[in-house]
């Protein structure tokens, strides 16, 4: 459905859309941060985050300077959860000044963050004219140092295979690190006790939704996605600055790089490519600071192979969850692409009944998932708007699951009409753009590289 109507009504009837001020402060409940955006007199939006009080976090560690430059930036990612359901043409930046590179940055972040939105919207915008962003203040936030370590990791954890696998190869590793999860629930809490850490020795950060920009969805005001890795990506910052853990370890893999729509540049996963890590990295370094080191720990490796690697650790097989739909709920909904994404992925590398086990029924099974199988596979216009792998890699984790576990009959309905081939020697593939370390690629490719023996010698023991 097509809502650039009200889109073009809505930019006539707010036209300017505000960044008025941002406040922090220490309280007995931790850090509590407030930003404070409008659009014209009757919209007005006070996000809060708080983030708890920790043995491991001394807020008195930070300046006002610091301080002041890095929730800055976190009101600026915030900034497009609110500003989409007005969509002004003229965003006014008040507290502090920035040069035109800057602004090129976040247009373009503001941008293709809101890819999705504009296409689900039938929004036609262009990223000159979608917004035009100005600063009202004299005062220019210049570069400033924080006291971390890049040997010591920060690891979000969002409860899924993805970030389980970068928790457990550090782990092994001896590395130190600490995960960071954003308003926790069963699954990543979970994940992170699996992995020895008890609720408080994780950085949380209890992020909210002001209640007006609820209100005005479900006034029909305009709604969709925005980029909420990038938001995690600011957020981050100040957890690092916070605990002196330099390096912020994400778990995006170089699947996050494909287009969601074939033959556009609209991409679900737009902040985990590696576009926006780069863009993001540059950005820190020359307005931020130097003192950090963000990138993600599994961009050299593509879905197939996080999920092979996954699977060498079964005692996360009960609490992982990677459901959106079911996430209030901590279950696999089992009735969305996402949920049949991961269960393809995974097939090819865990026994059918510990898969059915894990979800409670065989999704390969399941008629019903039939429309959702065909965008995965690329025989829709779309793959799902949800953070999946690959066309090519879904048919190749098909053809390796057919193979594996069907070659004696049993196959599942969605599998029963399916031909298709794979390359054993592409889970051996290793992308070479990617910000690790050496250290870190040769810890990463040694895992890889165990973890496909044990495939292999579990295929020839099954056909």
């Amino acid at each position: 459905m097509s809502n650039n109507a009200k889109y073009q009504q809505l930019r006539q009837q707010y036209p300017v859309f505000c960044y008025e001020s941002f406040q922090h402060s220490v309280t007995d409940r931790g850090l509590l941060v407030r930003h404070r955006f409008t659009a014209g007199s009757d919209i007005v939006f006070e996000p809060e985050t708080l983030i708890p009080s920790r043995s491991f976090v001394d807020f008195r560690r930070l300046s006002q300077r610091q301080y002041d430059t890095l929730v800055f930036q976190m009101g600026m990612i915030e900034l497009v959860s609110y500003w989409k359901c007005v969509c002004s043409p003229k965003v006014v930046i008040k507290p502090f000044d920035m040069g035109q590179q800057q602004l090129e940055f976040w247009k373009k972040l503001y941008f293709n963050g809101l890819g999705e939105f504009f296409y689900i919207n039938g929004i036609s915008a262009t990223q000159d004219d979608f917004m035009d962003i100005v600063c009202e203040s004299d005062t220019t936030l210049q570069p400033v140092d924080f006291d971390t370590d890049t040997d010591k990791y920060l690891v979000p954890i969002g409860g899924g295979k993805d970030s389980v696998v970068t928790l457990e190869v550090l782990r092994k590793a001896g590395t130190a690190f600490r995960p960071l999860i954003i308003n926790p629930r069963g699954a990543t809490t979970e994940c992170a006790r699996i992995a020895g850490f008890a609720p408080d020795e994780v950085f949380e950060i209890r992020r909210t939704i002001h209640p007006r920009l609820l209100e005005l969805n479900a006034q029909g005001y305009l709604n969709g996605h925005t980029p909420f890795s990038a938001m995690l990506a600011f957020y981050t910052l100040l957890a690092s600055a916070l605990t002196g853990y330099g390096s912020i370890a994400l778990s995006n893999e170089n699947s996050a790089n494909e287009a969601t729509v074939i033959g556009t540049s609209v991409n679900h996963q737009y902040s985990k490519s590696i576009e926006f890590e780069n863009d993001f990295r540059q950005y820190v370094k020359s307005y931020v600071s130097g003192s950090f080191n963000y990138f993600s720990f599994l961009r050299p490796l593509a879905e197939l192979q996080i999920a092979m690697l996954f699977a060498c650790n079964p005692q996360y097989f009960s609490v992982f969850r990677s459901c959106n739909a079911g996430s209030k709920q901590n279950i696999w909904c089992c009735n969305c692409p996402k949920c049949l994404f991961a269960y393809i992925i995974l097939s090819p590398f865990i026994e059918p009944a510990a898969m059915e086990g894990i979800f409670g029924k065989n999704l390969l099974d399941e008629p019903a998932m039939r429309p959702y199988l065909d965008e995965l596979r690329g025989l829709a216009p779309t793959k799902p708007f949800e953070c999946v792998g690959t066309i090519s890699e879904v048919n190749a984790a098909l053809a390796m699951t057919k193979r594996r576990f069907c070659a004696n009959g049993g196959t599942p309905l969605l599998l029963q009409d399916f031909d298709g081939t794979y390359d054993m020697a592409a889970l051996s593939d290793f992308c070479t753009e990617n910000n690790l370390s050496e250290p870190l690629q040769t810890l990463l490719r040694s895992e890889v590289e165990k973890a496909q023996v044990e495939f292999q010698n579990a295929v020839e023991g099954n056909v």
